[in-house]
C-alpha cells in the first residue's frame, strides 16, 4: 500500500496568517494520512502565534507532528510553544521519534530541529573559541539523537525524518552561498546515509532548492510553498518507486 504524507515548513504563523493556514489545513482533509510540520511554526516565538497554527492543524482532523525552528526559539519561549502545539493534539518531536499506524502500516517519524555547521568549504570547526566549540556540539547532539531515532526505529514499515535545518547542499541551490554554513549542516546526513529512511524533510531554505538526495535517500525542502498549501508525498512500500508529489491545500 502507499501512505500519503502531507508535509510544510516555515509557517511563520501570527494572527495574519490565521485565513490562510486555516484554509491549508482544511484541504488536506481526505487527501492525506498523517501532516508534518517542519518547524518554524511561528514567527517571533510567541506562544499567541504558536495558537494561531495551532487551532489551524485541527481542522485537518488528521495526526500532527512537527518539530520547532529558529523562529520558534526567538524569544526563550520555545518551552511554552511547544505546549500551545501538544495542548491542541500535535505531537512534538525534539530529539526524538514516534510512530503512527497508517491502515495497518507502522510509520516512524524521526524528528529533530538540527542545526548550523555548513557543508564542505564552509564547515565550522571544533576550535577555537568555547562559544565555537559549543555550536560544534549542539550539532554533534542533534546528529547522535538522528543515529538514535533510526537505529531504533530500523523495523518500522516507512521511516521520515523531519527537521528543520537542512542536511544537505543540494536543496540549498539558489540561497547565498556565503549563509549555507547558518542554514544546516552535512553532519546530520552521516546517520541518514547509514540507516537509509524512506524520506527527509527539511525547511529553513526559503530560497531553496525542493529536491535532493543524500546517497539514494529523497530530501525535500518544503519551506518553498507554504503560502497555502502543503506538498503531499505518496511513498509506496515498493523500494525501487521514487515518492510521488503534489501541492494540496
Amino acid at each position: 500500500m502507499a501512505i500519503r504524507v502531507a508535509a510544510a515548513g516555515d509557517v511563520h504563523a501570527d494572527a495574519s496568517r490565521r485565513t490562510d493556514l486555516e484554509a491549508a489545513f482544511t484541504g488536506l482533509r481526505g487527501n492525506a494520512d498523517l501532516v508534518l510540520l517542519a518547524g518554524d511554526l511561528t514567527t517571533h516565538g510567541r506562544p499567541e502565534e504558536a495558537q494561531v497554527v495551532a487551532e489551524a492543524s485541527q481542522l485537518a482532523a488528521l495526526p500532527v507532528f512537527s518539530v520547532l525552528g529558529n523562529h520558534d526559539w526567538h524569544s526563550n519561549r520555545a518551552d511554552e510553544v511547544k505546549a500551545v502545539m501538544e495542548e491542541a493534539g500535535v505531537t512534538m518531536l525534539d530529539r526524538s521519534w514516534t510512530t503512527q499506524d497508517v491502515d495497518g502500516e507502522e510509520v516512524a517519524i524521526v524528528g529533530t530541529k538540527g542545526f548550523v555547521g555548513g557543508f564542505p568549504g564552509s564547515h565550522m570547526p571544533d576550535f577555537g573559541e568555547p562559544l565555537l566549540r559549543e555550536v560544534y556540539a549542539e550539532t554533534g547532539r542533534e546528529v547522535a539523537a538522528l543515529e538514535d531515532g533510526l537505529r531504533a526505529t530500523a523495523d518500522c514499515d516507512y521511516r521520515i525524518v523531519l527537521m528543520h535545518y537542512s542536511p544537505t547542499l543540494m536543496t540549498l541551490e539558489g540561497e547565498r552561498p556565503e549563509i549555507a554554513a547558518f542554514l544546516g549542516c552535512d553532519r546530520l546526513a552521516h546517520p541518514i546515509a547509514d540507516h537509509l529512511p524512506d524520506l527527509v524533510l527539511h525547511g529553513h531554505a526559503h530560497a531553496g532548492r525542493f529536491d535532493g538526495t543524500i546517497g539514494s535517500v529523497p530530501v525535500f525542502n518544503v519551506a518553498l510553498p507554504m503560502k497555502r498549501e502543503f506538498w503531499v508525498f505518496e511513498l509506496s512500500a515498493d523500494p525501487s518507486r521514487a515518492p510521488e508529489y503534489a501541492l494540496v491545500g
